[in-house]
């Protein structure tokens, strides 16, 4: 996050500088050349201007986005400031008191005269207050401009990704709610509908409707959104969108009107929270319990891809949610399906330095690989889980672990990517590549090649044994890779 600071006072400046960093790109504004030159050479980022002339803030880039704030010491009126920086462009103004100019009267001086500028002391820089507003300002600012360009069109699509999980669904409730609109004015829509037996059991039990999309369906609609994927990830069906959600990596390839990516958090869901809260939307307990089962299954309780936001986000939703429903949909976890493949993986599968490693043939559904890597995971001396099985003539690999070594996303990347898709998180990540491509590559493997070569890139990525022996040493399976 950017922000422009306008400062005179030395000390202010030095201590603005040390709290912001490395959080924010801070750029101070200093009317006083000499002070200008020696806070340079100390490594602060300045500019020389008069910050009472609007051109000040044009040269310096000013945007809606930008965080300002204005040094307020009580010696002068900073009327004329606080005008050129709105006439510049200027949004999310931050007035902060130094000294005696920081009272509550003054602070409600301010609140009469320019009710969108936020008044704070200088004891209100420390312990996190002002860094948690900032950011708080800067959500609002993103939700309002998109709820306005969204405001006009009358059919709206909110995308999800095919076979949609708890955290793309509650997603799609949670911006259809930011949005304020109804679902027939907001439709939540997926290519391929929900399959996995937990996630039509959140469907029926709180009756959320995903309606089937197809390329030729797209044009109907005048607004489209995505939450919790990116449009590469639709194979170049769809390279423009009016706004992206999501918590996985940024990808390249697509335009978007609008975009809040935020990798580093744990769910899609959590975001969702954020602009919930950013804007004042009550949250109904359906869309809340929706949305804690969602933060809860994609971090997997708070044991993988957990941020502190993660946390502050299920305690705000959990009141508000009804803790009941939660337990009935978390009891459709397993099935005789899913115990099934557990049973192939167990009695084929390679457990080599605590990587586990299983290729569990054709199958007629993809949830069952990411649930046998998930299984598996929970095993003591166990910290990878690379899980491959074939589904409609592709191969699909879903990578797990424990989320502090090295990163599942990069794995598969540096594996896969250059025959088929492939990308993720630290601890966990996917890979999907047509068959042929795959055999074109690494040739015809028997059932327990496919495991050894697993087993091998894992290990080469973790930088153990060399690949060849540890294909030599891995154990056979009693699969068969079905052309």
């Amino acid at each position: 996050m950017r922000c422009l600071a306008v400062c005179q006072d030395e000390l202010v400046i030095r201590m603005l500088d040390e709290i912001l960093l490395p959080g924010f790109e801070v750029e101070f504004i200093i009317e006083n050349r000499p002070l200008a030159r020696r806070l340079h050479e100390a490594g602060v980022t300045v500019t020389v201007g008069d910050p009472r002339r609007t051109d000040t803030y044009l040269k310096a880039d000013i945007g809606p986005s930008t965080c300002v704030i204005i040094e307020d010491n009580g010696k002068r009126s900073i009327k004329k400031l606080l005008e050129a920086v709105r006439d510049a462009g200027g949004a999310l103004v931050y007035v902060l008191g130094i000294g005696t100019a920081a009272t509550g009267k003054r602070a409600d001086e301010f609140h009469t005269e320019f009710p969108d500028v936020a008044y704070l002391s200088m004891s209100e820089l420390f312990g996190g207050p002002l860094l948690t507003e900032f950011s708080r300002s800067l959500t609002r600012a993103r939700v309002q401009q998109y709820q306005r360009y969204f405001s006009d069109a009358d059919r709206v699509l909110i995308m999800l990704h095919n076979d949609p999980d708890p955290d793309a669904m509650a997603s799609g409730l949670a911006l259809r709610n930011v949005l304020r609109r109804t679902k027939t004015t907001a439709i939540i829509g997926a290519i391929q509908g929900v399959t996995r037996p937990e996630n039509l059991r959140m469907v029926n039990l709180l009756d959320i409707h995903v309606e089937a999309i197809t390329h030729d369906s797209l044009k109907e609609y005048d607004r489209i959104a995505m939450v919790d994927v990116q449009p590469h990830y639709f194979g170049g069906m769809i390279d423009r969108v009016d706004l992206v959600i999501d918590h996985h990596p940024e990808q390249p390839g697509y335009t978007a009107v609008f975009k809040d990516i935020r990798p580093d958090y744990g769910s899609t869901s959590t975001i969702l929270t954020e602009h919930l809260r950013a804007v004042d939307v009550n949250i109904s307990e359906r869309t809340a319990t929706a949305m804690l089962y969602a933060i809860k299954s994609d971090t997997l309780f708070f044991n993988r891809s957990t941020n502190r936001v993660d946390l502050e986000a299920f305690s705000y939703l959990y009141p508000l949610s009804d803790a009941a429903m939660i337990r009935k949909m978390e009891g459709a976890e397993i099935t005789s399906e899913r115990l099934e493949y557990v049973m192939k993986a167990h009695q084929g599968g390679v457990l080599s330095d605590q990587v586990f490693c299983a290729f569990l043939g054709a199958m007629p559904r993809e949830d069952f690989i990411p649930y046998v890597a998930d299984f598996f995971l929970q095993l003591e001396d166990v910290k990878w889980t690379v899980i491959a099985g074939i589904v409609n003539d592709s191969l699909v690999v879903s990578v797990r672990n424990l989320g502090y070594t090295k990163n599942a996303g990069e794995f598969v990347r540096r594996f896969f990517a250059d025959i088929g898709s492939a990308g993720g998180h630290r601890a966990m990540a996917k890979a999907v590549v047509p068959l042929r491509a795959f055999r074109e590559k690494f040739g015809e493997l028997p059932a327990d090649a496919v495991t050894a070569k697993l087993q091998a890139f894992a290990h080469e990525f973790l930088q153990h044994e060399p690949v060849g022996k540890l294909e030599g040493r891995s154990q056979k399976l009693e699969l068969e890779v079905k052309k």
